[in-house]
């Protein structure tokens, strides 16, 4: 079902991007080809030899309002650059300009690695002035929204590989630690002892069943706020807990249980990188973590309770009718 809601979420998303690209192109929101009009004031006067002279655009409010259609509050002037060559002039705003839309944009689109304003540039005065009339051009914008929606699953893609590269060190350690812990007896140590407490929670897992350790080291992992630790031991805990599940299709209630808890995140000792971006200003928030995870844990156990009660989550409890559902 998640599936078929990020998919339509996605299709929406991109239909909506589609349409807006369409009415801006209709409406030439960015006036792609037609030159703006600038003044540009030399230092030292105009010099047609020079390949690049530093100028000071001066722009006028009401004409560039005029032009895009839309009320901007421009600076008076820009620093910026004008570059000379056989080819022609080109104009560049000084980077990370503050711009406003729709210029903010044009500059993302036609100058991403650099974000400064440019564009060819055709002086009207004649040279030698030290103060010179101009229209610039800047460059075609077209789909801004579904670049930006195609840049960003690009760069969300990135990130994903990344944080899975990331967490494969991660979880290769903390599960072959506890492969050792498991052939040296510590996981049936930790079974023994935490399982009178545990034991109301999931009533459904047997005595001495592995699981029941895996649940306790992935608890005390959020407890001691070990993120990184706590994942693969939870991991490993649904496994525990999936193969005491008669139908494979369908989480049982300890395994809804588990989910509730970790998502209620109970935490005692805050996480590791809150403290690292705090340090001892984290302990000003100790009793507000506390509190707010002692609220979400005991929400989340009575919503599993209570939920669990009703005829119709009931019905689809696998410990109660283990027989496969066909189709």
């Amino acid at each position: 079902m998640l599936n078929y809601i990020w998919a339509g979420l996605i299709i929406l998303s991109l239909v909506f991007a589609l349409v807006t690209d369409i009415g801006e192109l209709s409406r030439d929101r960015y006036r792609n080809g037609q030159p703006v009009p600038v003044t540009l004031a030399l230092g030292a006067g105009y010099d047609p030899a020079a390949r690049e002279l530093p100028v000071t655009v001066r722009v006028d409010s009401a004409r560039w309002a005029a032009h895009y259609g839309t009320p901007l509050a421009v600076p008076p002037s820009y620093a910026g650059v004008l570059l000379q060559n056989a080819d022609g002039r080109e104009l560049r705003f000084a980077k990370d300009a503050a711009l406003p839309e729709p210029l903010a944009t044009i500059r993302g689109m036609i100058s991403e690695r650099d974000n400064d304003l440019r564009g060819p540039v055709t002086v009207t005065a004649a040279p030698g002035d030290t103060l010179l009339e101009a229209a610039v051009r800047f460059g075609q914008v077209r789909f801004v929204k579904m670049v930006a929606i195609s840049k960003a699953a690009i760069d969300f893609a990135k990130t994903a590989v990344t944080l899975a590269l990331s967490l494969v060190g991660v979880i290769a350690l903390w599960l072959g630690m506890l492969r050792i812990a498991d052939k040296a007896g510590l996981i049936s140590v930790i079974v023994r002892v935490a399982e009178p407490v545990f034991r109301p929670l999931f009533p459904e897992i047997p005595k001495g069943h592995p699981a029941m350790g895996m649940i306790v080291l992935n608890l005390s992992a959020n407890v001691l706020g070990l993120g990184n630790a706590a994942t693969p031991m939870g991991i490993k805990a649904m496994e525990e807990l999936q193969t005491l599940n008669p139908r494979k299709d369908t989480a049982t209630n300890s395994m809804v249980m588990l989910l509730a808890l970790n998502t209620a995140s109970v935490q005692i000792v805050p996480p590791v990188l809150l403290v690292a971006i705090m340090g001892l200003q984290i302990n000003q928030l100790f009793f507000s973590i506390l509190i707010c995870t002692a609220l979400s844990l005991v929400v989340g156990i009575l919503s599993v309770k209570l939920l669990g009660r009703l005829r119709g989550y009931r019905a689809s409890d696998p410990m109660q009718d283990p027989a496969p559902v066909e189709g």
